[in-house]
């Protein structure tokens, strides 16, 4: 078998294009999930394999948010969980583009744990809130279900503008990244937005914090939707 610095050397050959990706995700997780895919590859493992083990770490972390009550402990606990979670759904395609096992079923695989997760991770704040914390009053539980809504619509429209744009436009050149693009994407992240739940052992710092980041990700979908609505209605011109 290859030696792990020859498999290092081929997944950085083997990497997507950093154009439109925030410096967490270029720098933190791509890295870190290639260190699983490695791992993953001398144990011979599947792409869909290390799908489901980032399942698993997610969605534990998920139910510990909901199930746990928060605390210093539980909520680097949680951090962890997600982070890791989140270096395994990076390191699925990239061991799937090493070995060449990738597929249809392996994408739709990870876009149907991508949602699952983006519906859990905002079900379990919501459960965190009502049975846990001291909320100044209950429209405080209606911030989880506003930042669910923001975060399906935006896959989903995003999603969305891909496929239409694969489908109606011709290949073209990439452009290269750009740097204070990747530094303007950090607050949309989900890499960063894990990092909120280690202030889950402070009620006040955790709503504040998620607060923040909720609407920060509105103003993101907004933005987003224009920018999208846009390019895809110069396609139709060609």
């Amino acid at each position: 078998m290859e030696s792990t610095s020859t498999v290092l050397r081929q997944l950085r050959g083997a990497q997507k294009p950093a154009k439109g990706v925030s410096l967490y995700s270029r720098y933190v997780n791509r890295p870190a999930g290639r260190v699983f895919a490695v791992g993953a590859y001398r144990l011979g493992m599947t792409p869909n394999q290390v799908t489901l083990l980032s399942a698993v770490f997610t969605f534990g972390a998920l139910a510990g948010v909901a199930l746990v009550r928060p605390g210093p402990w539980p909520a680097l606990l949680v951090y962890l969980g997600l982070a890791v979670g989140f270096a395994l759904d990076s390191a699925d395609g990239q061991l799937a583009r090493l070995t060449g096992r990738g597929g249809p079923d392996g994408e739709w695989l990870d876009h149907v744990v991508d949602c699952a997760k983006m519906v859990l991770v905002h079900t379990a704040v919501l459960v965190s809130f009502q049975r846990w914390f001291a909320l100044p009053g209950d429209g405080w539980l209606l911030l989880p279900l506003g930042f669910l809504f923001v975060a399906v619509l935006t896959f989903c429209a995003g999603l969305l503008r891909d496929q239409l744009g694969k489908a109606a436009a011709a290949p073209a050149p990439a452009a290269p990244p750009s740097r204070l693009r990747a530094v303007a994407l950090l607050p949309a992240d989900y890499g960063v937005f894990c990092l909120v739940f280690l202030l889950l052992g402070d009620e006040t710092a955790f709503r504040v914090g998620y607060a923040v980041l909720a609407a920060v990700h509105a103003l993101f979908l907004v933005l987003f939707l224009g920018k999208w609505f846009r390019e895809l209605k110069a396609l139709r011109a060609h």
